[in-house]
């Protein structure tokens, strides 16, 4: 289990503090990727647009005649290759829209968290306690807790109208709730201000041999599958189809030779006996 540092509304420091169970330190950096890159795609407006040879004014009539001028033949002065005319193969809008999976983008924002987490980026507070909008009041906060001039995240609860007023006019800071706060908002801030309300657990020193770096995931084994029975077309086919359909037998067993008889003594020509 990860650490924090946990502080009052004062920005008074009161120790380490335990971050709930999500905080595994594992970091998943393709789930990262996709969440980053879906999202950079999704604020692409896509407007970008040019004007084709039939979009330009103009080019009506044919520049000169077809032959006998010893130049080469042209039929409008739009077309692609003169200037002034229209573009080939140029950009139309269109829609960069990225979808991505539900499961994809929870596990992209858990590993960016346990990301920061393990950097010592998170820093949980005890509460906000704007009772009006104060950009002063806030930027004192940030820097009390050493993050002046450093791009911060504030995540609170419930929606804190006054404090995200109060964090409107500083550029490095960015104000919104824990539970909208994205993979691609969670690694553009070097660190993040969490209300302790947000984020869950308690104050205290994570319990020994629980606290661990970030490590990359275990690679998925395959799981070995039979390879596909091959396809018998042909006579093949038709062979094995008519062995399948004739009844088995049972052979016979061969057969052994007959033992040769005796060689007989052979008898002389002569007709005596051997």
């Amino acid at each position: 289990m990860l650490e924090a540092q946990f502080y009052t509304a004062g920005a008074k420091h009161q120790g380490a503090y335990a971050l709930p169970p999500e905080f595994d330190g594992v970091v998943r950096e393709g789930a990262l990727y996709h969440a980053v890159r879906a999202y950079r795609n999704n604020q692409r407006q896509g407007t970008h647009a040019t004007k084709t040879r039939a979009e330009v004014s103009g080019g009506n009539q044919k520049p000169w005649r077809q032959k006998g001028t010893g130049r080469a033949r042209q039929g409008s002065t739009r077309s692609p290759h003169w200037v002034g005319g229209g573009v080939a193969f140029g950009p139309q809008p269109r829609s960069y829209r990225t979808g991505l999976p539900r499961k994809v983008r929870q596990l992209a924002r858990r590993s960016a968290l346990n990301a920061r987490a393990a950097a010592g980026g998170i820093h949980v507070i005890e509460g906000f306690a704007f009772p009006a909008p104060r950009t002063r009041q806030l930027a004192e906060l940030l820097g009390t807790l050493g993050l002046a001039g450093r791009k911060v995240l504030v995540l609170t609860a419930a929606t804190n109208e006054n404090l995200y007023l109060s964090g409107r006019n500083l550029p490095d800071v960015q104000v919104m709730r824990y539970a909208d706060a994205a993979a691609y908002d969670i690694l553009w801030a070097d660190a993040l201000v969490v209300e302790q309300a947000a984020i869950g657990g308690a104050p205290g020193a994570a319990a020994e041999g629980e606290e661990g770096e970030p490590t990359r995931a275990p690679a998925r084994r395959r799981s070995a599958k039979a390879a596909p029975a091959k396809r018998v077309t042909g006579r093949a086919a038709g062979r094995a189809k008519a062995k399948a359909a004739k009844p088995a037998t049972k052979r016979a067993a061969p057969k052994k030779p007959a033992a040769k008889p005796a060689a007989k003594a052979k008898k002389k020509k002569d007709g005596g006996d051997a």
